[in-house]
């Protein structure tokens, strides 16, 4: 496994991580040992950057994370935990008692980093009054780093500046190479002022594996049911650039999924992306991305046929 360090601080993560949006409903993932399997081979792999949130399974998540990590015997300060509080959740009153039945739900005495796992659109909570409740709890030792998730570079620009004694060391946004947005603000973003970038949806939500032909389509029993990369509309595209995959992961000894991670880790150094895994395979699987490189033509080979599909989400 590879290591880099978390945003400007001296912790080090791995390359690949583990995301963990699978144990819950959306995904399917109930069964605690089978979650506690996918957990230990992540950390026999060398993963140590696991991410999960709040909303998961409305905790679930976060208490597999817990119970597998302290029945694994893993050492506290040889993991680091990323959660998420949604934005419905930050109210000044609402956030002290979501981190503590969030950490109790984890079994630790703190987080790593905690995100906000989405602005508070909805609530309309003001910007500042959150933020230094979330520094607040840095201050007291409860969070160790913060970080946000699916702002837009404008909004965490203002959520940096109600901050006094410490900054935002990570941003979480959707990158993938078929989902580029990031690019345009917020790599270049993170990458000036040295923040890590935890690339959610790193495989397309499966859409980069090659597992799947137009024939599966509307087989899946989980939240790619109504997901826009799984309509024929984009689909179709997206299976040329899994083909052009292959065809490149044969000469490596890699699967598509490997190349399309590979590729993410190189585009930046900030970049540290989170796949999910149904299984100690699939974990394997995506911590085989790390340890090789793309050729330089090749990896331009792959940019250029990413760049070239573009994804509508009006499917309906």
């Amino acid at each position: 496994m590879e290591y880099t360090y978390l945003g400007s601080t001296d912790v080090r993560i791995s390359r690949v991580g583990l995301g963990t949006w699978q144990f819950s409903d959306a995904w399917g993932v109930k069964d605690y040992e089978r979650a506690r399997s996918i957990i230990a081979r992540a950390v026999e792999l060398g993963i140590n950057f696991i991410d999960t949130a709040m909303v998961y399974g409305r905790g679930l998540s976060e208490e597999f994370v817990g119970r597998a990590l302290r029945e694994l015997g893993v050492k506290r300060e040889d993991i680091v935990i990323a959660t998420k509080i949604p934005g419905e959740f930050l109210s000044p009153d609402d956030i002290p008692k979501a981190v503590d039945r969030s950490l109790r739900r984890l079994q630790v005495e703190y987080v790593d980093v905690l995100l906000v796992h989405w602005p508070p659109c909805w609530h309309n909570f003001p910007t500042c009054r959150y933020m230094r409740v979330l520094e607040r709890l840095v201050n007291l030792g409860k969070i160790s780093y913060l970080g946000l998730s699916d702002y837009p570079v404008e909004l965490a620009e203002a959520a940096r500046a109600c901050l006094s004694r410490v900054d935002i060391e990570v941003l979480q946004v959707r990158f993938n190479l078929v989902e580029r947005w990031a690019e345009e603000e917020h790599i270049p973003y993170a990458e000036e002022a040295n923040m890590t970038v935890m690339a959610w949806s790193p495989l397309a939500k499966g859409a980069l594996t090659g597992k799947y032909g137009l024939e599966d389509l509307g087989k899946f029993q989980d939240l790619r049911v109504n997901e826009p990369l799984f309509h024929p509309d984009n689909y179709a595209k997206i299976l040329e650039l899994v083909k052009l995959l292959r065809d490149v992961g044969e000469r490596y000894g890699k699967t598509p999924a490997q190349v399309a991670l590979n590729w993410l880790i190189q585009y930046s150094d900030v970049i540290a992306p989170i796949p999910g895994a149904k299984g100690p395979e699939q974990v394997e699987e995506n911590a085989g991305a790390t340890g090789w490189r793309l050729s330089y033509e090749d990896w331009r080979r792959i940019d250029e046929a990413s760049r070239g599909i573009r994804v509508t989400y009006v499917t309906w």
